[in-house]
């Protein structure tokens, strides 16, 4: 019984432990803003359910903040001027760690950001698909350089 018990506590904690806690677009907005990061939108709007906007609504605080190495984070390391492209909106690809599920956002490139990130993070190989090269960061975060911006996935 005592056995059954730990067991029930190990699967039950375990999905409690992976839980991610969501920042509205608001006050996403308000975190990215006062580490002077910028926000764009191919429609001028916020609407998570246009793919023409640019929303953080549900984004994990761990993708904005310092948690696991954030955007945020990103910008105070490396000083480059950032921009987010793409954040929980629709029309980007489904999967667990997606931007839907706010693990994802999208930078703009720019010298100084492709410079950090493949001069600072470890070149891991090109994602199965569309090959774009791969860069992973020392808290495991994924910098993914597409046509035109770049996807990064934090934990």
């Amino acid at each position: 019984m005592k056995s059954l018990l730990i067991l029930v506590c190990l699967v039950g904690c375990a999905s409690l432990a992976s839980a991610q806690i969501k920042y509205t677009h608001a006050v996403a907005l308000q975190k990215i803003q006062a580490a002077g990061i910028g926000i764009s939108s191919s429609g001028g709007c916020s609407d998570r359910n246009n793919p023409t906007c640019t929303s953080l609504e549900n984004v994990n605080i761990n993708t904005i903040d310092t948690g696991s190495g954030g955007i945020t984070t990103f910008k105070s390391a490396s000083g480059c001027a950032v921009t987010i492209t793409g954040g929980t909106e629709t029309g980007h690809a489904s999967g667990t760690y997606s931007h839907w599920n706010g693990y994802k956002v999208d930078i703009s490139l720019n010298t100084c950001v492709n410079n950090w990130i493949t001069n600072t993070y470890t070149f891991i190989g090109n994602r199965p698909g569309d090959g774009a090269p791969q860069y992973q960061s020392a808290a495991g975060n994924i910098y993914a350089r597409e046509s035109n911006h770049w996807d990064i996935l934090y934990y």
